[in-house]
């Protein structure tokens, strides 16, 4: 079996969510929160995660609106994203991620971890589910490819490009 080294990313203006798959690829988890200063300055932070983990791919997180379109926001984070794969020198592919900070600070409160202050928390747990759902998404489709019958959506399917709501 292949490793899947992985690495997602929920970028937001002031911070980066960051998470990281066990070598499976069946867990995302979240591992740190990147506070944003120059992007000269964040580099070596990537860098050394990279390293660390041995990543071979970016999986960020595309803020598209609630109708399915590219706003002013997923072009931000296009612009960073693609200009850190490049520093990096590693592929990078999107996902949806509508709600997923929504869906981050509800498991953090099921789990009793939450607190409206430490958004760094929300931010790891958002990259997990961004990089979960690409993890989920290459696992169907690599199913699907070696003719598995047992394919099924999960019953919150996002990363469609559709229409959605959150919650």
């Amino acid at each position: 079996m292949e490793r899947v080294a992985a690495l997602g990313l929920d970028i937001g203006k002031k911070r980066v969510g960051v998470a990281g798959c066990d070598g499976t690829g069946l867990i995302a988890t979240g591992l740190t929160t990147i506070i944003r200063s120059s992007f000269v300055a964040d580099i070596p932070q990537f860098e050394a995660i990279v390293k660390e983990r041995n990543i071979k791919i970016l999986v960020a997180g595309l803020p598209y609106t609630m109708a399915g379109e590219l706003g002013f926001q997923a072009q931000q984070v296009q612009k960073y994203a693609q200009k850190l794969a490049i520093a990096l020198d590693l592929p990078l592919e999107y996902i949806d991620e509508r709600c997923t900070s929504l869906e981050a600070e509800e498991f953090l409160k099921a789990k009793k971890q939450f607190s409206s202050w430490d958004k760094a928390a929300i931010d790891r747990e958002a990259a997990a589910i961004i990089l979960q759902q690409w993890l989920d998404r290459r696992r169907r489709v690599n199913s699907a490819v070696l003719g598995d019958r047992e394919i099924v959506e999960p019953k919150n399917a996002k990363g469609t490009g559709g229409q959605g709501t959150c919650g």
